[in-house]
């Protein structure tokens, strides 16, 4: 059991051992030697000198020839049982003491090392050195818990009861969740600010500029639009007489298309602010909520609830702004880019790079007009004849089914040519293709330019209303939600939650509370207690160095706190009886 105490490096060891037996084999040097191996804290005691058989002296020992030790060793003669039973005194026995070592030829040159009052000034010395190289680091430390657990005790405050008690202190929970130092101050960052992460308002700012209005900006209007979507788009808007000059109207389609599809992107932006608002109110006032769980639990449905009405609002609106930009295609705009400037820009990305030989064809204007005009003609004629041969053949090839399939009207056909009269003929029907279930619009190089012109259009006016949300959508959110909770949060946690009959329930504490709360007051006791008697230690340090009096304490030390100088019988026994009740807290150097 002893080993529990020594084995602390701050523990002086005092190694007791008679005089009349073998120091290498004493059972007090031995467990020492384990809890101190280089002997740095061992202070040897040699009992029992007065005892030892004739002709032996214990020198050796007490100059430490046998087993050295830093501190060395010191002997002393203590009173025998018949001392005690004699009712010897403690005077009495210091002064035999005192008479015995110097009578003695053998201890002649050791009286540092012998006697009570010399083991009772090197322990003081020793204690004294040892404590005030303790002493500042065991003020800064005892100095360092004080302050926390006092900290600790002012956050679980004072046990409440009254119904006026725990509605002063729901307010005051209330008030600080939402406007003091929790919600409001971590959405604007006046209030534990971390170094490490972004956190509160930071990670809002960082959703609308680095993920939604970068998403917005990375959209092509015309990766999903192909040149068949336009040009199909061209063709219906003509309807059935054809459009001799480009409509508005596929614009018009196009870009609504392409408008509509900032809505989910917006409706997410609103979304990740609803949820960055929820880690929000669970990181607020950890502490003073922990001690009420069921205040906690309500606090936190109260707050989502709040956050889902604000919600609503917020996507209402986000779907109204991008319906107004659907609906009304502002093409007025003074940075929308229209008329001839987007048919030269259309112009300059579909035709290609003029080559040589059309620089050299338009020296001469006249002769290549002439020739185009002259093959165009040709060409014409070609598939005019074409055209009529073909139909000669498709009417022989329709007279000669109709002479396969009747034979009636096979032999008036024969004997009309057999009379001569060649140039009655009968009428040709020629055949129509019907036309296929899906159609796709024929391309030309007109077309190209007209498709052109739409993706230049839908792309100008796309980043228009694209710069119009990224600064709207924003705004809407900030308004409707994260404003709005800052604002009415408050006042909706009162209405809520400010009841006489829930505030038993909601401001009840756990077991473990109540019991922490109750350490944590013993524990700042006990510091206090510690934090005083520290302050008056260098008073009685200053009392110890100026060394002993063995005029007024026949022991050579100090006086004792608590004991009185007529009771120095009482400091030799051992009943555990004599000493005065006292607190269970004790304090290690």
């Amino acid at each position: 059991m002893i080993m529990q105490y020594i084995k602390h490096p701050s523990c002086i060891i005092l190694a007791v051992s008679p005089a009349n037996a073998d120091l290498a084999n004493s059972d007090a040097l031995q467990l020492a030697r384990l809890a101190d191996p280089d002997g740095s804290r061992t202070i040897g005691v040699i009992t029992k000198l007065d005892i030892m058989d004739r002709g032996t002296d214990a020198r050796n020992f007490l100059l430490g020839n046998v087993i050295p030790l830093k501190f060395g060793y010191v002997g002393v003669v203590n009173r025998s049982q018949e001392d005690i039973n004699f009712n010897r005194s403690v005077q009495d026995a210091l002064a035999f003491e005192e008479k015995f070592f110097s009578t003695l030829p053998a201890y002649n040159g050791l009286a540092h090392c012998c006697g009570v009052p010399q083991l009772a000034k090197k322990l003081n010395m020793i204690l004294l050195k040892h404590i005030t190289n303790m002493l500042p680091g065991l003020k800064t430390r005892i100095n360092a818990q004080l302050v926390a657990v006092a900290k600790e005790h002012a956050a679980y405050g004072d046990t409440v009861e009254s119904a006026a008690g725990q509605g002063v202190q729901l307010l005051n929970i209330l008030r600080k969740y939402c406007e003091v130092s929790a919600f409001s101050s971590m959405v604007e960052g006046k209030n534990r600010v971390s170094t490490d992460k972004l956190s509160g308002g930071a990670r809002v700012h960082y959703i609308f500029q680095s993920i939604f209005v970068k998403s917005l900006e990375e959209i092509d209007p015309c990766k999903s639009i192909t040149d068949d979507d336009v040009r199909t788009t061209i063709q219906n808007s003509g309807g059935p007489k054809g459009a001799m000059f480009l409509p508005e109207v596929p614009f018009e389609i196009l870009v609504r298309k392409q408008i509509g599809r900032l809505l989910d992107p917006s409706l997410q932006c609103a979304q990740f602010i609803y949820d960055e608002l929820i880690k929000i109110s669970h990181g607020c006032l950890i502490t003073e909520l922990q001690k009420f769980p069921v205040l906690k639990k309500r606090m936190s449905e109260v707050v989502c609830s709040f956050l889902r009405d604000g919600l609503r609002p917020a996507e209402t609106m986000i779907t109204h702004i991008i319906e107004m930009e659907m609906d009304y295609i502002n093409t007025s705009h003074p940075s929308f880019v229209g008329g001839t400037k987007v048919v030269e820009l259309a112009k300059h990305e579909v035709l290609p790079p003029k080559t040589s030989t059309s620089l050299s064809g338009h020296k001469d204007g006249t002769i290549v007009g002439s020739e185009i005009q002259l093959t165009a003609e040709r060409s014409q004629k070609s598939r005019a004849v074409f055209a009529r041969d073909a139909t000669r053949r498709a009417t022989s090839e329709q007279a000669s089914m109709e002479a396969g399939t009747s034979l009636t009207g096979g032999s008036q056909i024969r004997n009309s040519q057999v009379g001569g009269n060649s140039s009655s003929k009968l009428p040709s029907i020629i055949p129509l293709k019907e036309p296929p279930i899906t159609l796709k619009p024929s391309e030309t190089e007109q077309d190209a330019t007209e498709v052109a012109i739409v993706k230049e259009l839908i792309k100008s006016y796309y980043d228009i209303v694209r710069k119009s949300i990224e600064d709207a959508i924003p705004k809407a959110v900030m308004h409707f939600l994260v404003n709005h909770t800052k604002r009415d949060l408050h006042n909706f946690l009162i209405r809520k939650l400010y009841r006489e009959n829930l505030l038993n329930e909601l401001m009840r504490e756990t077991d473990e509370v109540l019991i922490r709360r109750q350490r944590i007051q013993e524990m700042l006791e006990i510091l206090k207690q510690a934090h005083r008697t520290l302050e008056e230690f260098p008073i009685e340090a200053d009392n110890i160095e100026k060394g002993y009096n063995l005029t007024e304490h026949a022991t050579g030390l100090s006086k004792i706190h608590g004991v009185s100088g007529d009771s120095t019988n009482g400091i030799y026994t051992s009943s555990p009886n004599c000493y005065p009740p006292h607190q269970a807290s004790h304090m290690v150097l």
